[in-house]
């Protein structure tokens, strides 16, 4: 017996430590065994920001049963893997906050799931909170089901009220709380088994792709018919039935626990993965040479966002990173396009830079700092939206739904930037504890750098989500960055006695003692006007000597720039350089002159 299920979410309302709880009380895990909290985010940037960016799957026996449960990423911008993911299964387990209740991106893989006609168990997690509102969230759920045109089946949906992170479930509040037995029970009844033809020669659609440095490339998906062996003869068929490659299965692989272990043989309706051949990739039918139809895979919502990667020109090119060539690059991001389908990769005409296409910022700035931990030097652009034109000639722009919580008291400073933003406010309510739940549609470009701002207005207090909501009519101007900054007029190490005289122009990015060229932006000017200054000049000294003590210099702490912080920050004329070792901000031209020519360019333009 086989059931296969997803566990979709927003970001932070408790996948994957359900996910943990089902592995150790299913028995996956030894009693002594010692296993890594959130044993699913196995990625080091998963672990580092707590949240999932890759699906992965794993398998619980439950008595004679086997559950093949998949975890997906709660952010919108990996929107691209839960979209494939949910082909590969039959049922869903929904879980949403007990405080914070559906959130945009719980609308978003709610929409997925139920648009291919999945039935949604829903849990309700954390109701241990202490401003746990279960029964209000659970209302909050229903409404959601309704207006997303949910069919009678699928509203009439099971609820559990559960507690991931203490690993138990309940079918009402108040009754005893033992474990995740009711969760298991319920997905026994209310998940169908795999609906399969085993007598039809094989087929499987790709669902995830990743590399492998000793099997090659590893194909994920579930059996649609059929039975696969090792050593058995295949191909792959894309979107429209044609032949990509043949080949031989070289091994079968199949979920068991948090491990993958090697079968000899795997049947419809099970979770396999398969390594032997070399091009086919996600969204590729894999099947017996006999098959010619290949199997619908289903289309992806299209990159709203773009930058440009290109080879770093610095004068400090090449001291702190191995891989800094085009062709280096080029082949990195070629391989990242194979296996992330909801990013698209352009050559520009001189091959020394790629347009990097997704779905939002997160989902780039993770791409560039895998990049760097893996040794490559780039020069990022700032984001640009990508516009369209509808049949009447006019130019759509994408907008966003944002969701924000926020203390009443910081509401109206939130709505005065966001409608500056050209953001329309489309609802506000309390949201219980002197908070204000507010809802804009905005354009996408007008959140671009936003992020940071937003935290400083609600001193760290505000919550901030964002989903792709559609196209609309281009909104007009919006006003850019108002400050300007300072920048290096010379190359050398920063000096502490320079910084601190030009403190009064505006706070510092760098610290004292690092190499700093001409062109490299140092900080950020009080005015609206770039300032060139130097920052390689210490204290003269002279024979004399002063009467009282010598000025004692004191540093205010500079602003840390983080990748995310800088790609938002930087202007049209400004680049990123990401090294393995720092994060520096320069300008596009570093020559003084060049800049002036090219601002004068721009002007008349």
């Amino acid at each position: 017996m086989l059931r296969n299920i997803a566990i979709i979410a927003h970001v932070d309302h408790g996948k994957t430590t359900l996910v943990d709880a089902m592995l150790k009380q299913s028995g996956t895990f030894r009693e002594n065994q010692q296993v890594a909290e959130r044993a699913m985010d196995s990625n080091d940037l998963e672990r580092e920001r707590g949240i999932t960016i890759l699906a992965k799957c794993t398998s619980i026996q439950y008595g004679d049963l086997r559950i093949n449960i998949v975890d997906t990423p709660g952010h919108a911008d990996f929107g691209g893997e839960v979209e494939r993911i949910l082909s590969m299964v039959d049922g869903v387990v929904l879980l949403v906050d007990a405080a914070e209740g559906p959130l945009p991106q719980t609308k978003f893989v709610v929409s997925k799931a139920l648009s291919i006609g999945l039935r949604p168990m829903v849990v309700i997690n954390k109701v241990d909170r202490p401003d746990a509102r279960a029964h209000e969230v659970h209302n909050e759920v229903f409404d959601l089901f309704a207006a997303l045109d949910a069919s009678e089946e699928q509203l009439d949906f099971p609820t559990l009220f559960a507690s991931g992170r203490n690993g138990w479930a309940v079918e009402k509040l108040g009754d005893e709380s033992k474990d995740l037995t009711p969760l298991f029970d319920l997905i026994v009844r209310h998940v169908p088994e795999p609906t399969v033809d085993a007598t039809a020669p094989f087929s499987l659609l790709a669902c995830i792709l990743e590399a492998n440095p000793f099997l090659g490339r590893l194909l994920t998906g579930r059996i649609k018919t059929g039975v696969v062996r090792p050593n058995m003869a295949i191909k792959a068929l894309n979107r429209d039935g044609q032949v990509i490659e043949q080949g031989r299965v070289t091994k079968v692989l199949a979920f068991r626990g948090l491990d993958r272990v090697p079968v000899e043989e795997a049947h419809a309706g099970d979770i396999v993965v398969l390594a032997g051949l070399s091009k086919a990739t996600v969204a590729d039918t894999l099947c017996d040479p006999a098959v010619a139809e290949p199997l619908i895979a289903r289309p992806i919502d299209p990159p709203t966002i773009a930058m440009t990667f290109s080879v770093n020109d610095s004068p400090l090119a090449g001291t702190e990173g191995d891989k800094v060539t085009s062709r280096m690059i080029r082949d990195r991001l070629m391989r990242e396009v194979e296996g992330n389908v909801a990013i698209r990769v352009t050559e520009s005409d001189d091959k020394d830079a790629f347009e990097v296409a997704g779905r939002g910022e997160l989902q780039l700035g993770i791409l560039i700092e895998t990049m760097r931990r893996e040794g490559y030097e780039l020069s990022i652009s700032r984001p640009r939206v990508l516009f369209k034109t509808d049949e009447n000639g006019q130019r759509q722009e994408p907008i966003e739904e944002v969701v924000i919580d926020v203390d009443e008291n910081y509401s109206g400073t939130v709505v005065n930037k966001l409608s500056e933003r050209k953001a329309e406010l489309t609802d506000m309510r309390p949201s219980g504890g002197g908070k204000v739940r507010l809802t804009f549609h905005a354009p996408s470009r007008g959140l671009i750098g936003y992020y940071s701002e937003f935290l400083s207005d609600t001193r760290g207090t505000g919550l901030m989500n964002r989903l792709f909501y559609g196209y609309a009519p281009y909104k007009g101007p919006i006003a850019a960055r108002r400050t300007g900054v300072l920048i290096s007029n010379g190359t050398g190490e920063s000096v502490a006695y320079a910084m601190w005289k030009l403190e009064e122009r505006g706070p510092m990015m760098i610290p004292p003692g690092v190499k700093v060229y001409e062109g490299m932006v140092i900080g950020e000017h009080a005015k609206s006007n770039d300032l060139d200054v130097n920052i390689l000049e210490g204290k003269k000294l002279s024979n004399v000597r002063a009467s009282g003590k010598d000025e004692a210099v004191r540093l205010t702490p500079p602003m840390i720039m983080t990748l995310e912080k800088a790609i938002a920050y930087i202007a049209d004329d400004e680049l990123v350089e990401v090294t393995p070792k720092n994060i520096r901000l320069r300008k596009r031209w570093l020559d003084p002159n060049m800049r002036k020519r090219m601002a004068k360019q721009a002007e008349a333009v």
